[in-house]
Order: C-alpha cells, then structure tokens, then sequence
C-alpha cells in the first residue's frame, strides 16, 4: 500500500506551541479533581451523615478504570496469532481519609458483616442485596454557574468532565490502619478495595460515551 504523501505536508505537520495551545481542551484533565459517589445498600446500617454524602471530599484516591480485553493466542506453524478474548474487569480501590468518627470505617465495615458475619459465616447470599453501583467522576476547572433562592450567582460546583459507573460493586477488603508511636504529623488513611461486575462511562452531557 502506498504512503500517503499528504501526511507530510506543512498542513498536517504544524507542531507550533499556538496549535498545541488549541488542542489542549479546558487546559487538560486534572489528576487532583475529581468526586466519589458511593451508594450503600439498603439493608445496611449507616449512620445519617454518610446517608447525607458528607464523606465525599474523605475519599482522597481513585483511580478511572482501565479497559480490559484479554487476548487468545493461537499457534499457528511457529507463529502466534492474538485474537480477542473475554472483557476483564479490574478490582477498584479508593483511598480514604479516617475521620476521628470512624465514620466511612464503620460503613464498609458493616457493609462487609451484612456479606459475611464475623461471628459465625453467615451471610447475605443474594447478590442484588448486597451490590451497589458507585460512581467516579473526574471534574473540570471551570465553574457551574447557578443562582440560589435569592438570585445571587453561585460558582461554587466545578463541572464533570467524564463519569464512571461500576456497577454491581462489593467491598472485598477494607485494608488494615497500621498505629505506631513513631508515627508523627499524619492523619490515618485506609483503602477499600471493590469487586466491579462492569462499568458504563457518560460524557460532560450524561450520555453513554462507548454504546
């Protein structure tokens, strides 16, 4: 197959920082700003202020999900032939900051006894009762602009930029919190890591972005 020649023209070619500016949309995604929704089942306890979504700006760390699509390899006289396999869908972990409440602690913890007692082995067995959906969503730096009851321009809300849903999520571990005496001028953190059944990703405009 013949090269194109164009690809090379001057046009195609322009590598100035002005057209680097241009591309650069909103002035690029931030690793720093973004949101976690979390949704507890209904069955399981919680205390009001997490029911309230007063734990959102506690999750210090996520990630967004990476796409997985596993390979088939096929012999073929000396050569291997990579075809596409099943989906995979990774565990996802949040890192959380502990409040002097405990409050986010005791919710996962009590979301994992309603899946398994501690006591005895028993537990939930139907998985619609102990699955939630939670959401990801990487914000941008421009406001939302909005006004309250009394007319007065609100710009405090930043714009979403890109959400994830995983759905059907479970927490498989709520990691240990190490305490020492040596430890000086640091706050306690804690990651959750969540079983993920899929996700759905939707753009600025809450449409589905990939179907």
């Amino acid at each position: 197959m013949a090269l194109d020649k164009n690809i090379f023209s001057v046009e195609n070619n322009e590598r100035t920082i002005d057209s680097f500016k241009n591309r650069l949309q909103q002035g690029g995604a931030r690793p720093n700003l973004f949101e976690v929704s979390l949704a507890f089942p209904e069955e399981v306890e919680v205390n009001e202020d997490v029911k309230k979504d007063d734990y959102r700006m506690l999750i210090k760390g996520a990630q967004l999900p990476a796409s997985n699509v596993a390979e088939v390899v096929v012999p073929f006289r000396g050569r291997q032939l990579k075809v596409a396999g099943d989906r995979r869908f990774d565990p996802w972990t949040i890192t959380v900051i502990n409040d002097g409440d405990f409050l986010l602690r005791e919710a996962f913890e009590r979301w994992a006894n309603f899946i398994i007692k501690v006591t005895d082995g028993s537990g939930t067995i139907e998985p619609r009762r102990y699955m939630a959906d939670l959401t990801v969503s990487q914000l941008g730096r421009s406001p939302i602009q909005s006004q309250n009851a009394s007319g007065v321009e609100n710009a405090s809300k930043l714009s979403v930029l890109r959400s994830y849903v995983m759905k059907g999520c479970w927490p498989s571990n709520v990691s240990a919190l190490d305490l020492s005496y040596d430890t000086q001028d640091t706050i306690e953190e804690f990651q959750v890591t969540w079983q993920v059944q899929y996700w759905e990703a939707y753009d600025a405009n809450g449409n589905n972005s990939i179907v």
